[in-house]
């Protein structure tokens, strides 16, 4: 009899997770509290205050949004985009995609909307059976069930986090204060004042787009970050180049200092993020954002970066600097989430929200029998698609029990004794820094046996271990060998860079007659010119001893 697993939330990781039970041969029952999947990408057109919440509770995002990450690193690792969808796409488009998705594998009938997860509670014999009590409530009617494991897809957007104890004098302002779940489009704002509080992603994004019809958008940072572009250099999508193996392996062996230089060097190239107000504070964590629009905003003066906000009054803000602004009508906060589980019991509900704490940020290390397994929990320097699929194709295979972790008390024994460390400051907090992409992927990939060799694709697949060493490291890399192979990666992976040009296309314009590019040289010359320098090297060794012995000949004559 197939297992029962229980999946919270039919957004991204939900699907994800839906689709693995399945490939597993496990039976999943998903429960979604609104009324379609998508989670947050499902955009909502109604405008709250602060008071409110959605009619579903859920965090929407604004119809502005545009995807940080392009289309083939961010695609399901056996489904790519299609190839005229643009490579950085709108939240309409990618919902999209996740409807596309679902179908393909029809997953819709597995997931049961309008149901709210009541408690998620361990059986009494769990420490034999790992089985869970599920309690759901649909229209007003709860109903409990059984299951053998559970996974928790309900991510990082649960709670608005709004810190107005930070900020003094903030209750006694008149105008209107928002939080960024809030916001959904820029109508209303016409010819106002705002002050953005906050500046990540989202930050970056109202900003930019408010500064189009307020009177004038001030953008408060207590840090400052790095601002990258979406485009990279040639107009290539940026992830598909800095996201590469050989990049990876670099990082490795470069001291943190040397990478440091180079990597704000490279960032700099753009603009000079201390002439905008950008520059990170000194002693603060590396940290960026990626927005096009954001330095042309501030050159135009649309936007003034302000440093963190001391004080409030009725109508104005006194900064850190001692500079004061008159007359602000709107004060949104795009000041983060925080995320919970309010149907899981203590004390593993408190546990779940220590990443410290999360076997490789999946499964909670008190748990004696792993049958429960937290999927998108992260952050990460790249797709958190990509990185949800994998975390469920492993929690899957770990449910079943053809892959092992740790006993729970040597996984709580190093948690604690890492907890220790970091409050006596021997180590830093890092289950709060966003992981780096390819170390992460590789670690879950390996736990499967779904690790690409490189070596190994060198000897039987030269091109293709070629494409993967030095070329982008999509998601279809983790598709090649191993459970789950899919027969369509390779030829995913050799025609990424055309479905990543196909929607670019949409003028044919004549050739230039331009001269081929250097790197065109390399590919069309590089093994000719790479052979014949091992035969001139071959070569010369020869005429260098032939000359040698000559010489040694001469000069025993001579004597």
């Amino acid at each position: 009899m197939a297992k029962r697993v229980a999946v919270v939330g039919a957004g991204v990781s939900g699907l994800s997770s839906i689709r693995c039970c399945l490939d597993e041969d496990l039976e999943p029952t998903c429960f979604e509290r609104s009324e379609d999947i998508g989670g947050l990408w499902r955009f909502t057109p109604t405008v709250l205050s602060p008071q409110e919440s959605s009619e579903d509770g859920m965090t929407r995002v604004y119809r502005s949004l545009v995807t940080n990450v392009c289309k083939e690193m961010s695609c399901y690792s056996d489904f790519p985009f299609q190839e005229d969808y643009p490579n950085f796409m709108n939240q309409g488009k990618f919902w999209d995609y996740l409807q596309e998705f679902a179908e393909h594998f029809d997953l819709l009938k597995y997931i049961r909307f309008r149901t709210t997860v009541c408690s998620v509670v361990r059986r009494p014999d769990f420490s034999e059976t790992g089985q869970w009590d599920v309690v759901t409530e649909t229209e007003g009617r709860q109903d409990r069930a059984v299951f053998d494991a559970v996974m928790v897809c309900t991510g990082h957007f649960l709670s608005p986090r709004l810190p107005l104890e930070s900020y003094p004098g903030i209750h006694t302002f008149k105008g209107q204060i928002l939080h960024s779940q809030q916001y959904k489009t820029p109508d209303g704002f016409q010819g106002k004042r705002i002050l953005v509080l906050g500046l990540g992603n989202t930050g970056g994004d109202v900003a930019v787009e408010l500064s189009r019809t307020a009177a004038q958008v001030l953008l408060s940072t207590r840090t400052g970050t790095w601002v990258i572009s979406r485009s990279s250099d040639g107009g290539y999508p940026y992830n598909m180049m800095v996201t590469r193996r050989y990049h990876a392996f670099i990082a490795q062996i470069l001291p943190s200092c040397v990478l440091k230089w180079i990597q704000e060097r490279q960032l700099n190239k753009r603009f000079n993020h201390e002439n905008y107000g950008l520059s990170i504070t000194k002693g603060k964590k590396f940290k960026s954002i990626v927005n096009d629009e954001l330095p042309t905003c501030i050159l135009c003066g649309a936007v003034r970066m302000k440093p963190g906000v001391k004080r409030f009054t009725e109508t104005s803000a006194l900064f850190e600097d001692g500079t004061v602004e008159e007359d602000i009508d709107t004060v949104i906060f795009t000041t983060g989430y925080m995320f919970h589980f309010p149907f899981l019991e203590e004390p593993l509900k408190g546990l779940c929200t220590k990443k410290l704490y999360l076997y490789k940020r999946v499964f909670p290390a008190s748990l004696e029998k792993a049958t429960l397994a937290t999927i998108g929990l992260i952050s990460l320097k790249g797709s958190i698609l990509a990185a949800t699929e994998l975390q469920a194709r492993w929690a899957t295979r770990v449910f079943k029990g053809l892959c092992k972790i740790p006993p729970s008390q040597t996984l709580m024994a190093e948690a604690t004794k890492t907890e220790k460390l970091i409050k006596r400051g021997v180590m830093r907090d890092t289950s709060g820094d966003k992981l780096d992409y390819i170390p992460y992927m590789d670690d879950l990939a390996a736990c499967i046996g779904a690790k690409p060799s490189v070596p190994l694709l060198l000897l039987k697949d030269p091109r293709l271990a070629w494409e993967v060493f030095f070329g982008p490291c999509t998601p279809y890399q983790y598709r090649l060998t191993g459970p789950g192979k899919w027969e369509g990666a390779r030829n995913a992976i050799l025609t990424q860079w055309d479905r990543t040009l196909k929607p670019l296309k949409t003028r044919i314009a004549p050739d230039p007659p331009t001269p081929a590019s250097i790197s065109c040289y390399l590919k069309a010359w590089g093994a000719s010119v790479l052979l014949a320098s091992l035969l001139l090297a071959c070569k010369s060794s020869f005429l260098f001893k032939l000359v040698r012995d000559k010489l040694q000949g001469s000069i025993s004559f001579t004597q």
